[in-house]
């Protein structure tokens, strides 16, 4: 992509799976990647494996849930750099599995503010300093589940990433006069460290995942990274509001 120069990438849950993915990606791409996460000695070991890369690379602990934590933080890091040309939102998850009926109040907080507030507490501290970024932007993370109701017990995972949806195009809405851009992707089934306990417990349910997908397997994290790593770049200037599918033709069904 085009030279990154010292550009500055914050990528929140990234001590594993797809956000670390990305990190390297955009560290690979020029960027000074500023990794978020709750497990602190993970968050130290990426650090020190970025670097072996050749990568600049710092690890803030915070709480994505804590609009506080989130706020005091991310200021710190735009104030530190002075900018900040990306913010990738990708913390999240399911949280919590259970059906409406049995569903505690907490529980539905808890999954909105892990896949919703998050996104919200951390683009709104990011903001100032987005403005001050070159070709900045927003990436968020959708999933198919934001319109197709997703699976039991994940309901509210679905509304949480309904919101995202929302709230990428209100960004872009919003930010628009100040020339950031905020798009989402949107990934499929991939294969990390999050389907571990299904993939060594049922690796026959793992398996018939695939047979869903168009091109008859499960996305790597490589493979978000690079559009994540698109999406930043100059190459992608004239989009916003978008968002990316990236699950190998699973949406569609078979």
């Amino acid at each position: 992509m085009s030279n990154s120069g010292n550009k500055v990438a914050v990528v929140t849950g990234a001590t594993g799976g797809i956000g670390f993915e990305v990190a390297k990606r955009l560290g690979k791409d020029g960027y000074t990647v500023v990794l978020n996460g709750i497990e602190d000695e993970a968050g130290a070991k990426r650090i020190e494996e970025l670097t072996a890369l050749g990568i600049k690379a710092e690890y803030y602990g915070f709480d994505v849930t804590k609009d506080e934590e989130v706020t005091e933080n991310i200021t710190k890091i735009g104030e530190k750099y002075g900018r900040i040309d990306v913010l990738v939102n990708n913390a999240g998850g399911i949280g919590v599995r259970a059906r409406f009926e049995e569903m505690t109040t907490d529980q539905y907080r808890f999954v909105m503010a892990l896949n919703l507030d998050s996104v919200f507490f951390a683009s709104r501290a990011a903001i100032p300093f987005l403005k001050k970024g070159e070709n900045a932007s927003i990436i968020n993370y959708t999933s198919n589940a934001a319109w197709n109701g997703a699976g039991p017990g994940a309901g509210i995972y679905s509304v949480s990433k309904g919101g995202v949806q929302s709230i990428t195009r209100a960004l872009a809405k919003d930010l628009a006069e100040y020339g950031i851009r905020v798009n989402a992707v949107s990934p499929g089934t991939i294969d990390t460290p999050f389907h571990a306990q299904i993939k060594a417990t049922k690796p026959e349910v793992f398996a018939s995942w695939a047979n869903s997908v168009l091109l008859g397997r499960l996305g790597q994290p490589e493979e978000v990274a690079g559009v994540v790593s698109f999406l930043a770049s100059d190459d992608a200037s004239f989009m916003t509001a978008e968002t990316v599918q990236i699950g190998g033709g699973q949406a569609l069904g078979i």
